[in-house]
C-alpha cells in the first residue's frame, strides 16, 4: 500500500469511524471553494494573508492553494518560483519539490 492509500484510509476513518474526529465547518468550506477558486483568487488570498502574518495560514492550507494554482497554470515560471520559494521557507520537508519547480520555471524560460 502506498503511502497515499493509507493515509487516505486513516483519513476516512478518522472522518467516519466509531471514533471518528469533527473536521470543522471552517475548514471543510475552506477546502471546497478553495477547489474551484481561479488561480487569480487563490494568489490574491496568499499575498493578502502572508503579507499580514507569515505564519498566518497552515502550511498545509498554503501548499494546497499553491499546488491549485500552479496546476492551473502550469507555464507561468514566476508563479512556480513563488510557489518554490514558499514551500522552502516553511521548511525542508519538501525541499526536492521546490527544486524541481525551480528547474521547471528555468526550463519554461530557456
Amino acid at each position: 500500500m502506498s503511502g497515499l492509500d493509507r493515509l487516505t484510509e486513516d483519513f476516512i476513518e478518522s472522518t467516519y469511524g466509531e471514533n471518528a474526529e469533527s473536521v470543522s465547518d471552517a475548514t471543510r468550506y475552506f477546502i471546497e471553494k478553495l477547489t474551484f477558486a481561479s488561480p487569480e483568487e487563490i494568489l490574491t488570498v496568499l499575498r493578502g494573508v502572508l503579507r499580514e502574518d507569515i505564519l498566518g495560514i497552515p502550511v498545509w492550507a498554503r501548499n494546497l492553494a499553491y499546488r491549485l494554482a500552479c496546476l492551473q497554470r502550469p507555464d507561468d515560471p514566476d508563479l512556480l518560483r513563488e510557489a518554490a520559494a514558499d514551500i522552502l521557507f516553511v521548511g525542508p520537508d519538501w525541499d526536492d519539490q521546490a527544486e524541481a519547480m525551480m528547474e521547471q520555471a528555468a526550463r519554461l524560460e530557456s
